[in-house]
């Protein structure tokens, strides 16, 4: 396409040179002065040649760069799209570039057809670099949400889908926007946090990793055999549906509570099991270790009152 413009556009500038050159002919052949009938022909054609066709060339290439440049600037937009999609980036992210490539590549042949003209554009170049500080400043808060959301695309942090906690919120990630990100509680809340503070904060993600691991803390009363209540939990951990054996489950002694001696339970799960492995571990620990008559004791504080301090104490409720 640009080959034929380019050829027709010569073609029309031979014929404009030899209609020029037919016209000083004709003018040559007129009176000695150039005049005919009073006009001064060869002093109009002079003219012409030296303003008109100048100009004219300058418009026919100003029209060629502006046609050109907006087929780069269109084709640069589409392999930035492409290469965002080979990178498997939000798409969101893939149309903002190519738009914001565009636009510069429109602009810059802009000012250089304007510079061909002879407009300075220098001033150009101040008003929008003013207009820009202008609007940064004003939109502070805005373009740093947009920063972190150029961030957060780029680098992925997190999915839609993913389980996440952020900036003290936890829920499912519904959107990921280039401003804010869009999370669904447990209760069916939707949280719409900030992309600033999403990104200037910890992210925990609980879906990044394909397994998970459940730990249940269980406390038993102290009177029980360790030995006994270890070879229950080992058949809980071992038998509970829904857990791994690789990693292998384990059972903890893991202190002398105030009340009770406290085990912990561990087992691997697949992530989206989770939760259904923790209610079951939960469950059958319970229901074996009533089974066993070993007992889960309440907390409890034993007070220890001198002789001096329960007269006093009885004085008072007398």
């Amino acid at each position: 396409m640009i080959a034929r413009l380019t050829t027709h556009l010569m073609a029309f500038a031979a014929v404009g040179t030899a209609t020029l050159a037919r016209a000083q002919e004709v003018a040559a052949e007129t009176d000695e002065g150039g005049r005919s009938g009073g006009f001064d022909i060869k002093g109009a054609l002079d003219a012409v040649e030296a303003y008109a066709v100048p100009w004219a060339m300058k418009i026919i290439g100003a029209l060629v760069a502006l046609f050109v440049g907006w087929l780069i600037a269109g084709w640069v937009g589409r392999k930035v799209r492409k290469v965002v999609e080979r990178r498997n980036l939000d798409a969101t992210l893939g149309n903002f570039f190519a738009n914001i490539i565009r636009y510069l590549i429109l602009v810059a042949v802009v000012l250089g057809v304007l510079g061909v003209f002879g407009i300075e554009t220098s001033s150009f170049a101040a008003v929008i670099g003013a207009a820009g500080l202008a609007i940064g400043l004003a939109f502070q808060g805005t373009l740093s949400n947009f920063a972190a959301g150029v961030m957060l695309l780029v680098f992925r942090p997190f999915k839609v889908g993913d389980y996440v906690e952020i900036a003290g919120e936890s829920g499912t990630v519904v959107q990921i926007e280039l401003f804010h990100t869009e999370l669904k509680t447990p209760d069916a809340k939707m949280k719409i946090v900030p992309n600033s503070k999403v990104w200037g904060d910890a992210i925990t993600n609980y879906n990044t990793h394909a397994q998970r691991r459940v730990d249940v803390a269980v406390g038993v009363d102290y009177s029980a055999d360790c030995d006994t209540v270890r070879a229950i939990f080992d058949e809980v951990v071992k038998n509970v549906e829904g857990g791994l054996t690789d990693p292998e489950p384990k059972v903890f002694l893991k202190e002398l509570g105030g009340s009770s001696v406290d085990w912990v339970l561990r087992v691997w799960v697949n992530t989206p099991d989770f939760w259904a492995v923790h209610e079951r571990l939960v469950r059958d620990a319970k229901k074996a270790l009533d089974e066993a008559g070993i007992g889960i004791p309440f907390p409890q504080m034993d007070v220890h009152l001198d002789d001096a301090a329960l007269e006093a104490f009885r004085g008072r409720s007398a």
